[in-house]
């Protein structure tokens, strides 16, 4: 007998039908917002997940999302939970505040309640450089919520 034949592997599973997946979207740099949002919401169904079991909620901007996202995780309502926003560099340590304490408090929010949260709060030094990133970004926190719930769901 082979040993890899006795180790169980937990395969990805990109399988949407069924799934909850709330999602928290900044307003502040909103072109931004809106863009990442779009992108996820349309890979989220893509993937399977139905639009009746999308929830989106708008929120001031990034320090405000893990507020929003913990009560959401903590309602047992959602598989899944998503942040989107973006933090543009201005000229002030300000944005090194906001992009470390929103980040944070996601990682602080999934560990204490046990739902994953996709990060796609982009940091970025410009304008430009969000726009170059949105479309990808939120694809990516789409595919990762779906992975990840599904995964949570194996292992418990």
């Amino acid at each position: 007998m082979n040993l890899s034949d006795a180790i169980e592997k937990i395969e990805p599973d990109y399988r949407g039908a069924g799934l909850h997946i709330g999602i928290v979207v900044g307003r502040f740099n909103q072109n931004i917002g809106e863009g990442l949002l779009a992108s996820c919401t349309a890979a989220l169904r893509h993937y399977g997940v139905s639009a009746r079991d999308i929830t989106v909620i708008t929120v001031p901007g990034a320090l405000e999302i893990p507020l929003v996202l913990q009560t959401m995780a903590l309602s047992d309502d959602y598989d899944a939970l998503v942040a989107l926003g973006a933090v543009i560099r201005g000229e002030t340590y300000h944005f090194e505040i906001v992009s470390n304490e929103s980040c944070a408090g996601l990682t602080r929010v999934q560990l204490d309640t046990g739902v994953p949260i996709a990060n796609g709060i982009l940091t970025t030094e410009t304008d430009d450089q969000s726009t170059a990133r949105m479309a990808q970004k939120g694809a990516d926190c789409a595919l990762a919520a779906v992975e990840m719930a599904n995964l949570l769901r194996k292992i418990k």
